[in-house]
Parts: C-alpha cells; structure tokens; sequence
C-alpha cells in the first residue's frame, strides 16, 4: 500500500505542474509568450534584457549621408535623357540667370508680386532655390534642346526643413493660383501656377507648373516651366524644365525618374549604370 505525499510534497508537485501549463500555454500562444517569459524571469530574479538594445532580424539599413562625390556621381547624363538633350557646361551659371532665347529670363521671375508666396516662388525660381538652402553637398547640371533647357540639381537638406519646403510648394497652385507681377520697367505680367504630377518615386515629392505671359523683344511671349522635387531620405533631386516654346513635361518626368534612381543607387553604396535603368 502506498504512502500519500506529505502536504510541503503535494505543494510542490501543484507548483511544477501549474509551472508546465504556464509553459505550455505561452508556447502554444505566440502574442503571449514573451509576456510569460518575462514573468517567470523576473520572478527568478533574472534580470530582462535591455529592449532598446535588441536589433530586429533583417531590418533595413540607413541610406548613407550624401557626399560631394556622391551628389555629383547622381547627377543625369545624356544617357539617361530621350529627346536630343545636350549636356552643357557651364549650368552653374543658370542659378542667377536662365536664359532662353533673347530673353532675359531674370525679368519675367524677378517681378514683383504682393504676394508674399508668390514673390518667394519667383524668387526661388530665379536662384534655383526650390528647396531652400542645401545643408549638405550639392551639385547642379544642365542640358539645351533647341532654346529650351533642363536643369537638375542633387544635394542634401535638414530634413525637417527639406519635408516644410515641400509641403509649401504643394500650396502653391491654390495659394497663386494667377497673379499679377510687374517688372523693373513697369510691365505687368500674368503669372499662373498650377499643380503637376510627379511619378511615385521617392519618399515624398511636389510638382508645378509655372507660365509667365508678357512681352518681350517688342512682343508677346511665354515663359512655361515644368518643376518636380523628390525627397530620399535626407538628399532631394529638383528638376526644372521648359522654355518660350513650352513646358518640358515628358522630360522632366523621364529626369525626375532616371535621377531619383541614380540618387538611391548612391545612397544605397553603389555606383549608378552608365546606361538607364528604365526608359519610358
């Protein structure tokens, strides 16, 4: 005949059992598991790992920060541009004056306006200053077809700074919608902003569509310009396209497509294809 367990026996074969359904139960629960792990630990005394210290498996690194070398290497070539585009070199000089043709295209951009939005987009247009003041490198490059141009610059922002230029250039179309600008000379011109679709690249963007109608050389003319930015990270590619015989559409979303590509590439470590990833 055999022997009942003593009662300090009993309770200890009630704790080793409750123990295993404890186990049982957080192993067959995967939402729970961690929680009951956690528990036990701490009631061992054993001490839980720091969570802020713990990596995920397989999570994504960093893109790394834009480099002289590296804002240049991203920059569009011919390869990458359809259309009879020719590479110039001396684009620098457009971030004062862009000019197409015979006209002096400073006294269409540099107009007044009372707007103070408008007057800050005619600005920044003139110095090729979209996104405001690069915090990082920045290199610029510019291609001629016929007497319209294309204009591309790559660099890197303040984040935070580069996300609120963006957000303000989406509310230019209903902020200057049309206004009035009048030049040195006293000519009034109609300024009319709309908005422009941007391909779905990057990790946020903005496109416009400026046209400036006045006269010039004793005539009417039209200033049309097509503009996309796309935001990577912490680096932007700008591009501007257009001239008297009209906006750059095709080709500023071919630009937009070919030099975000080129800017992840370099972001990402590697070395853009001297040949196009993609031609549409």
């Amino acid at each position: 005949m055999s022997r009942r367990p003593s009662h300090p026996v009993r309770l200890l074969t009630s704790a080793l059992a409750a123990a295993a359904l404890l186990t049982t139960a957080a192993c067959s629960d995967g939402g729970g598991s961690e929680n009951a792990s956690d528990t036990a630990a701490e009631q061992a005394g054993v001490a839980r790992p720091d969570a802020a210290k713990q990596t995920p498996t397989g999570s994504p690194s960093a893109p790394a920060a834009l480099t002289e070398a590296g804002a240049k290497a991203a920059l569009l070539t011919e390869a990458d541009l359809e259309g009879g585009w020719n590479q110039v070199q001396d684009a620098d000089k457009w971030r004062d004056r862009l000019l197409v043709g015979k006209v002096d295209v400073a006294a269409f951009l540099t107009a007044k306006s009372s707007a103070t939005d408008c007057q800050a987009l005619l600005d920044a247009l003139y110095d090729d200053g979209l996104l405001g003041d690069p915090s990082g490198p920045s290199a610029l490059t510019g291609f001629e077809q016929g007497d319209s141009r294309l204009l591309e610059q790559v660099a890197g922002y303040d984040r935070a700074g580069l996300d609120a230029r963006l957000k303000w250039l989406r509310t230019l179309p209903d902020t200057c919608d049309e206004f009035t600008a009048t030049g040195s000379g006293g000519a009034e011109r109609t300024v009319q902003v709309t908005e422009a679709s941007v391909p779905d690249v990057g990790d946020a963007r903005a496109g416009l569509r400026v046209s400036v109608q006045g006269d010039a050389d004793g005539g009417p003319a039209t200033l049309t310009l097509d503009i996309a930015a796309v935001r990577v990270d912490t680096s932007a590619v700008t591009v501007m396209g257009g001239g008297l015989e009209g906006g750059q559409t095709d080709s500023v979303t071919q630009a937009v497509r070919q030099g975000t590509e080129r800017l992840k590439t370099v972001l990402d470590g590697g070395t853009p294809s001297p040949q196009p990833t993609t031609m549409d």
